[in-house]
């Protein structure tokens, strides 16, 4: 794994992986520990991607980059007012990861990680969202995890959301506020 950054000012956090690993709840968690601004990655989807993956078929790279964009804007708005952030994203290839840190060293990764079994049984649970089970597979098979030269951590969602919150944080090396 990558030397962690030292936190800056406007520390932006992208809480990624595949779809049901737990994105949203650990960054809403980091975010209400931290007192920092979340984001829901999902909420800068265009219509025609969500409707592409309401009907099972997984997004192509066309389809991710403005979304990409956008996110990466937001964040620029957030660096450039001095606010951390933690963002969703599933960040899934290399190519998009590098994208969302070009020219902000203050972007980092936590790449939440879980075995495919229990996340086709979290997705298939999941009411009214979009992003069917069946595109799951597709999305491991899209994956490519965090390298040495990318500035982020590997978290595990084993246990209890409070423990991933807790290993998050310690990955971060951001120290948790709540025991001071």
């Amino acid at each position: 794994m990558p030397a962690i950054q030292p936190l800056s000012d406007a520390q932006q956090i992208v809480v990624m992986g595949v779809s049901g690993v737990g994105k949203s709840t650990v960054a809403k968690g980091l975010s209400t520990v931290l007192g920092w601004t979340y984001a829901e990655g999902d909420a800068f989807h265009s219509e025609a991607n969500v409707a592409k993956m309401h009907s099972g078929t997984p997004l192509t790279d066309d389809d991710r980059w403005p979304w990409l964009r956008s996110i990466g804007a937001w964040m620029d708005t957030r660096i450039a007012d001095g606010q951390p952030s933690v963002i969703t994203c599933s960040a899934l290839r290399r190519v998009y990861r590098d994208l969302l840190a070009e020219g902000r060293p203050e972007v980092r990764f936590c790449h939440l990680v879980a075995g495919e079994d229990l996340l086709a049984e979290r997705v298939g649970r999941r009411a009214n969202h979009y992003m069917p089970a069946s595109l799951l597979y597709s999305q491991y098979d899209t994956l490519e995890p965090l390298d040495s030269e990318e500035s982020g951590v590997e978290v595990s969602v084993d246990g209890t959301a409070a423990d991933v919150l807790h290993r998050a944080l310690a990955a971060l090396s951001i120290p948790d506020p709540r025991n001071a």
